[in-house]
């Protein structure tokens, strides 16, 4: 059996069970289900999904293969019925992911996964053996993430045959670090590693509740507990190869200055306050 964890921004009640009680049908066992919830669920996806296959190395053994299920799936009209899915190896990891350039462009950068065999879910399900009937009642329900992509997992790892297009990953350009992930302390998790040294200094976009936003210079410090009690720093983080963290060592960095996922570390201003 694999280890199973789904990333996914259906994550309610109703939707965890139906999904954890269809997973365990097909592999049996039930996921480890992840919300990828708040204001931008492509950005908290695509770090932990890095931080998820980074998790698998160095384990001092071999270890076992684990599967990982993404689904961010926003309708945007782009596609019929929603964007397409995919999936790819990492080592013997398999990933099965809806195909969106945002959530997967952090294991592109980091990892060069830059090309994805994408499916069609028609094609899949009818070369599958279902029958017209039961092959557009999967094709076109609204939720795609628990009728088909648990289906392409298993089918993958099984060594079935999948129809499927390799495919380049579009490259994301991010001209400024984002926060990806708060965590549960308040640090603020960026999508990168900044070029900095202790000592230096950054510029951090505060916003203030009246709307206004103040520049404050947070110092780089060599790890979170040589960062003043109370004070803001800059460290390197937990997240992705050393990705930097904003941090206030005993409090939240991100209720201190109004940060949240997908907000720009460092934002252009009209006014500077020292």
């Amino acid at each position: 059996m694999y280890p199973i964890t789904y990333i996914t921004d259906c994550h309610d009640a109703n939707a965890r069970a139906r999904l954890s009680t269809r997973i365990g049908a097909l592999f049996g066992q039930s996921p480890t289900i992840v919300a990828a919830d708040g204001p931008d669920p492509e950005s908290f996806a695509a770090l932990t999904l890095l931080d998820c296959l980074i998790a698998t190395s160095l384990l001092g053994e071999d270890g076992h293969p684990t599967i990982t299920l993404l689904n961010i799936a926003p309708r945007d009209g782009v596609w019929p019925n929603g964007v397409p899915f995919c999936f790819f190896w990492f080592g013997k990891h398999l990933i099965a992911s809806t195909f969106n350039a945002r959530a997967l462009s952090l294991v592109r950068r980091e990892l060069g996964i830059d090309r994805v065999e994408v499916t069609d879910i028609r094609e899949v399900v009818a070369a599958a053996g279902f029958d017209a009937n039961d092959t557009a009642k999967i094709a076109g329900t609204q939720f795609r993430s628990l009728w088909y992509l648990p289906l392409l997992a298993k089918w993958v790892a099984d060594g079935r045959a999948v129809p499927a297009t390799e495919t380049a990953v579009p490259e994301v350009l991010d001209a400024e670090p984002v926060v990806s992930v708060v965590d549960n302390f308040g640090n603020c998790k960026l999508d990168r590693a900044l070029d900095l040294a202790p000592g230096d200094t950054l510029s951090v976009a505060q916003r203030n509740d009246d709307g206004s936003v103040t520049i404050v210079d947070v110092t780089c410090y060599p790890h979170l507990t040589a960062v003043p009690r109370n004070a803001p720093g800059i460290v390197p983080g937990s997240s992705g190869a050393g990705f930097t963290e904003l941090v206030i060592r005993g409090g939240s960095a991100a209720e201190a200055f109004g940060l949240q996922p997908g907000d720009p570390l460092i934002e252009p201003v009209t006014e500077q306050v020292a």
